[in-house]
């Protein structure tokens, strides 16, 4: 049997919730063709091209770095499955050799096979299952040390007849989902050292939310490395979102004005009012529609249903909270699976853990809070705060910072 050269390698990405848009669909295409081609921008240079609810992804040089386009096709919102595929011209010659030239190494570890087909052009002469049969004849006296086996095989060798091209491909695997970041309207991320607001913000960013970050400081109390590790998080994120800007606002006098002069029950509750504020300050800034916060019901005592209605009192915002169902176990999952996790428990405290109060109120009254809150000059210590703000814009390529 005599050697030929490798077909070039493409990916095909297949569209998830976006083809079930109706007359915005055109939009959601197109923005989450744009999201595709600036992922793998920096990966090399890719040709990129959507049709029939499918992007192909086609490399146009040596030099590109196929692992590392992979890896950001796997990370685009909107994409429900990518495969490794060649193309062929559409014959049962060409994707017989085709397939047995890009899956030499995989026929020569299988003890069975089947081969699965796809007819998107109607045109093409043969229907699915009698391309399936022709292929897989062909293959099997190409193998003959490797069964066919329709029901349980060791290797699939999907076929897809499209408009221009027949493709072999590997069986797909899934993508991120969701839809495309940027059709899902801009919020302000509330990002935090711990666990639970990563993970909120991936979620929303999955929904196409496209996101801005805050992240409060309060120094002495908490350090420069709990700063780097929220960096860090929102870097790690960025594999997802794609670059991101981290507001940085301090709330040392917040915190320390709080404790001063107001019921330590309280203490949290008044501080994350405080927080809802700035947020919001900064969203409208940013034009944004929403705040986002890792909350889950009952998680700790300023996440009880009384409490949360106390927390967004204050904003006009809606305040999306897509852990809110969600236990500690699920969203430690969550946070693994999407890479944050082992930076998220680094112990580097942030500003919610300082000054805890012993007894937090679970079951504020309102009127008693702001009553409470009534002792402080809100308004100029938020103004105060914003007018200290700095930011800083993260981006996936950049060196970790922990």
């Amino acid at each position: 049997m005599n050697a030929s050269p490798a077909p070039q390698e493409i990916f095909l990405l297949k569209l998830g919730e976006v083809v079930l848009k109706g007359q915005n669909r055109q939009s959601f295409e197109d923005k989450l063709l744009a999201n595709v081609r600036r992922r793998v921008k920096n990966c090399g240079s890719f040709q990129c091209s959507l049709r029939q609810s499918t992007i192909y992804v086609e490399p146009q040089g040596e030099d590109c770095d196929m692992e590392a386009a992979w890896d950001a096709c796997r990370q685009v919102f909107g994409i429900a499955a990518v495969a490794r595929a060649v193309p062929c011209e559409k014959t049962v010659d060409a994707i017989v050799e085709a397939a047995r030239t890009y899956l030499a190494d995989a026929f020569a570890v299988a003890k069975s096979f089947k081969v699965e087909s796809k007819r998107a052009d109607k045109m093409f002469p043969m229907n699915s299952i009698q391309l399936s049969q022709a292929v897989g004849g062909d293959l099997a006296e190409l193998f003959p040390h490797v069964a066919v086996d329709v029901h349980t095989p060791d290797l699939t060798v999907f076929v897809e007849i499209r408009e221009k091209y027949a493709y072999v491909h590997t069986p797909s695997v899934p993508g991120a989902g969701g839809l495309p970041i940027g059709m899902g309207g801009r919020a302000v991320s509330l990002l935090s050292g711990g666990i639970d607001s990563p993970v909120s913000s991936w979620m929303m960013a999955r929904r196409g939310v496209e996101l801005e970050m805050v992240h409060f400081v309060s120094p002495p109390y908490t350090s420069q490395q709990a700063q780097d590790k929220v960096l860090e998080l929102a870097r790690l994120l960025t594999a997802w979102t794609g670059r991101l800007l981290v507001h940085i606002v301090p709330f040392t006098e917040i915190q320390e004005e709080i404790r001063r002069n107001c019921p330590e029950e309280y203490f949290t509750l008044i501080m994350r009012r405080f927080m809802m504020r700035i947020a919001e300050a900064i969203a409208r800034k940013a034009n944004a529609g929403a705040l986002v916060t890792g909350e889950s019901l009952g998680q700790v005592a300023s996440q009880t249903m009384l409490a949360l209605g106390v927390t967004e009192d204050v904003t006009s915002l809606p305040v999306l909270r897509p852990l809110i169902g969600m236990d500690k176990v699920e969203i430690i999952r969550m946070s693994r699976e999407i890479g944050v996790f082992d930076t998220s428990i680094l112990p580097y405290e942030d500003c919610c853990t300082v000054f805890t109060p012993r007894h937090p109120a679970t079951r504020p009254r309102l009127e008693d809070v702001r009553q409470a809150e009534a002792a402080l000059d809100v308004e100029s210590l938020v103004q105060k705060a914003l007018a200290d703000e700095t930011w800083v814009r993260v981006k996936s390529t950049d060196p970790a910072r922990i």
